[in-house]
């Protein structure tokens, strides 16, 4: 169920040759595709990792009212399938949408261009920072952070030096899965990108249009490049839960010693 697929999809990669392989990726819409998603990708998980920072801290550091709404609406990515999720927005911004006559007064295109495709992304990958985080500050509590602040530290410098190491590889985890899945969302950017070929297709919309026209070592040799985004993302996990068992076990010696 695992590494059969995996191994398909490499085999059938290459199954024309390197040269055909090499030729898939250079063509302009497949190098089009390959930018559109690093874009992407590039604004949504920063906003997406403040954010998270953010609510996170907000949710496990204070008690406020609406704390619970918070957290529910964190979730609601998680709830909502992502093709409904690109519905939504083309209902919003589309040109029969709400916003939609003032947006073309204003000659502002959401749908069908580059801003609808990093907003659904957005939205699809909010909660991936922020749940990573929310646990792990909860666990830890406030108490470092009040101490810093009643030894004299500003806001920002107890922050960057007293909640960031704390945080800073469950912070790690959750900025791998949130590039993760920007990068291989196809439902909701499936929705709202139009398919315009060399300007609003990312790389699993360029892999859908590859495998309907029957170029299928074309469009394996798209798919192993997610592929090996997807091996990254798994090396990468690893590593992150194997440096974050050793800090606990070195903050357990030292509690114990």
């Amino acid at each position: 169920f695992l590494i059969l697929p995996l191994a398909l999809v490499f085999t059938e990669a290459f199954a024309e040759g390197v040269g055909a392989y090499f030729r898939a990726l250079h063509t302009p819409d497949a190098l089009s595709a390959i930018y559109l998603t690093l874009i992407v990708a590039l604004v949504a998980v920063p906003l997406n990792t403040c954010f998270g920072v953010a609510a996170a801290w907000t949710v496990a550091k204070f008690q406020f009212r609406g704390k619970g709404l918070l957290v529910t609406l964190i979730d609601l990515p998680l709830s909502i399938s992502p093709v409904i999720s690109g519905l939504v927005y083309v209902l919003l911004f589309g040109a029969q949408g709400l916003f939609g006559p003032w947006l073309m007064g204003h000659d502002l295109k959401i749908i069908f261009a580059l801003p609808g495709i990093i907003l659904v992304t957005l939205f699809v990958t909010v909660p991936y920072v922020a749940r990573e985080l929310i646990p792990l500050m909860q666990e830890q509590g406030p108490e470092e952070e009040e101490a810093a602040v009643m030894l004299g530290a500003s806001g920002w410098r107890t922050f960057w030096r007293v909640t960031v190491p704390n945080i800073k590889w469950g912070l790690l985890y959750g900025i791998i899965q949130c590039n993760a899945r920007a990068m291989g969302e196809f439902g909701a950017v499936s929705v709202v990108s139009g398919h315009i070929r060399g300007k609003t297709n990312t790389l699993p919309l360029q892999v859908e249009i590859l495998y309907n026209e029957y170029s299928f070592a074309a469009a394996f040799a798209v798919a192993s490049l997610l592929a090996c985004l997807a091996l990254l993302t798994l090396v990468l996990k690893q590593l992150v839960e194997w440096r974050t068992r050793r800090s606990l076990l070195r903050a357990q010696r030292e509690s114990l010693s």
